[in-house]
């Protein structure tokens, strides 16, 4: 079996609820103006995919990647945007979306072509592009996730001892109140909450208010209330790529047959999934809210993504120096300016069997 029809059967198991692969794409309209956020954002990404480029050819012998990913430095209000746009819409509609990075064998890299064919017309190159072993989708997060991870385990230790201890005090200081038959159901429920169903629990708080007993009662309720939501909050960075782009990689995946894969970069480290897996675990409704989480990314103009927990990706990079970073002060039509933040340097360094695991490279030959 192909990997294209092997990625196709994976697609038929998804939920069109989630990802209708039926329905033609709808085209983006097209920008009218950047931001100060958004270039920043495009910065950022392009110094995670440069990363990637220099970390990987510098560990290996026997594989060229190469950056590939339709891009270029012009931005909304520009001239000649709006142009790239139209193009790169059309370009969707006909190969899908190019993934930022490609990698291939050295015995078939194009020394002609050279490290970056991003700029190269898709029909110039598409023999090319299918000799390829592996594709990869960049995505980038102004996060260190290693104190992130540490944040969030002492939020869940705290909040789950301050639900406990409110569950307790309930229980044994206003046992008298409890008893009365209109609130002692609340008994059942208190005595079933434990450390390991708290992510899941869930009640209203009683709105009592007829005597200061009762107050208090009911402040303790607001407080165990309080300390379950924040820890059923979302705990994990993650992998996340949109449901719109899901489409577009599958057409790409169609044309060109090549197996497909998300790098997520973060300051500190870099993780790593196919493809394959991330529709395997958003295939399973099981998954939400474990593996993965669906939500509208306010930073992406509200788009519908999917969140994968980076816990469940292989970690391929163990350790990054960060990059320098600078203020750029951009001009704009009609005397706007803009200004944002550019990123330079920095080393990945490889946990090269990971790396080799994921792309499924034999480590002997890397």
């Amino acid at each position: 079996m192909s990997y294209f029809h092997y990625i196709k059967e994976l697609t038929q198991k998804i939920p069109i609820e989630l990802v209708n692969f039926d329905e033609d794409r709808v085209p983006a309209r097209i920008p009218t103006q950047a931001s100060s956020n958004f270039i920043t954002n495009k910065e950022q990404g392009d110094w995670a995919e440069n990363l990637i480029i220099r970390a990987f050819n510098d560990r290996t012998k026997n594989y060229v990647c190469v950056k590939y990913g339709k891009s270029d430095d012009i931005v909304a209000g520009e001239d000649g945007f709006d142009k790239f746009f139209l193009e790169f819409q059309e370009e969707l509609d006909t190969i899908g979306k190019r993934p930022d990075l490609l990698i291939f064998k050295s015995s078939d890299f194009n020394q002609n072509l050279g490290f970056d064919i991003s700029k190269i017309p898709h029909n110039e190159i598409s023999e090319y592009v299918k000799m390829a072993i592996a594709a990869i989708e960049v995505r980038s997060s102004a996060f260190l996730i290693g104190k992130y991870n540490k944040a969030m385990e002492n939020r869940t230790a705290k909040f789950t001892k301050i639900a406990l201890e409110t569950k307790e005090r309930i229980l044994t200081e206003f046992s008298e109140e409890l008893q009365h038959p209109s609130r002692s159901t609340y008994i059942d429920m208190l005595n079933h909450i434990n450390e390991e169903n708290l992510s899941i629990t869930s009640f209203r708080v009683p709105s009592w208010s007829s005597s200061k007993r009762l107050i208090e009662l009911k402040d303790n309720f607001k407080i165990l209330k309080n300390a379950i939501k924040e820890i059923q909050k979302r705990d994990f960075l993650s992998i996340t790529p949109k449901v719109e782009d899901v489409k577009v990689v599958y057409k790409w995946i169609e044309t060109f047959n090549v197996p497909h894969y998300y790098f997520q970069v973060f300051f500190d480290k870099i993780y790593a999934i196919s493809f394959a897996q991330i529709l395997t675990i958003i295939a399973d409704s099981d998954n939400e809210g474990l593996l993965f989480s669906i939500e509208k990314d306010t930073k992406n103009q509200n788009k519908t993504t999917i969140k994968i927990n980076s816990n469940y990706a292989n970690e391929i990079a163990y350790k990054i120096d960060e990059p320098t970073h600078k203020s750029v002060r951009k001009e704009m039509g009609r005397g706007r300016l803009l200004f944002y933040v550019t990123f330079e340097g920095g080393v990945a360094y490889l946990d090269v069997d990971e790396l080799c695991d994921v792309l499924a490279i034999n480590i002997g030959g890397f």
